[in-house]
């Protein structure tokens, strides 16, 4: 990852689906400002490894997570909000998490996660990537060197290490 612990969240935008099921958008600096934040960077939504361990295990962490003061856990991948709200929908991420799509994969790039999963058929992607945000500062990173594993990145793992 080209960002670094201790430097500012590059400005962009998240996409999301509001009450009503309209599309909306959202600055990073507006949801990472005066906020103590997870940010949970994943290749893409439904797939196994996502799906299985790295947000259900922030779903189910999510009280462990607000007692450490964490004010919003988001979770954020290369996809449309229609997929994304369809994700946390499967999931039951009600609202302890953010489901922030970033179909252009522009903040992805910005902090350096993107990877190249063309062989695979799925284009650029992110890398897998837990981060702690403290007012629009990356306080804590941990990426796993391979997106097929969730370990550093991991709830139980992350939230020992804050």
């Amino acid at each position: 990852m080209k960002i670094k612990e201790g430097e500012i969240i590059p400005n962009s935008d998240f996409f999301y689906l509001d009450e009503s099921g309209a599309p909306k958008k959202i600055s990073t600096s507006e949801i990472f400002n005066n906020n103590k934040t997870i940010v949970i960077g994943v290749p893409g939504a439904f797939t196994k490894v996502c799906s299985a361990k790295h947000l259900p295990g922030y779903v189910n962490n999510f009280e462990t997570a607000k007692k450490k003061g964490i004010t919003k856990i988001i979770c954020v991948s290369v996809n449309d909000p229609n997929v994304m709200k369809a994700w946390g929908d499967s999931q039951n991420v009600g609202s302890k998490i953010f489901m922030a799509a970033d179909p252009y994969c522009e903040f992805t790039k910005l902090i350096g996660a993107d990877i190249d999963r063309f062989d695979r058929g799925q284009g650029t992607r992110s890398s897998r990537y837990t981060m702690l945000v403290e007012n629009n500062i990356a306080t804590k990173i941990n990426a796993e060197d391979d997106t097929a594993t969730c370990e550093m990145s991991a709830a139980e793992n992350f939230l020992d290490s804050i």
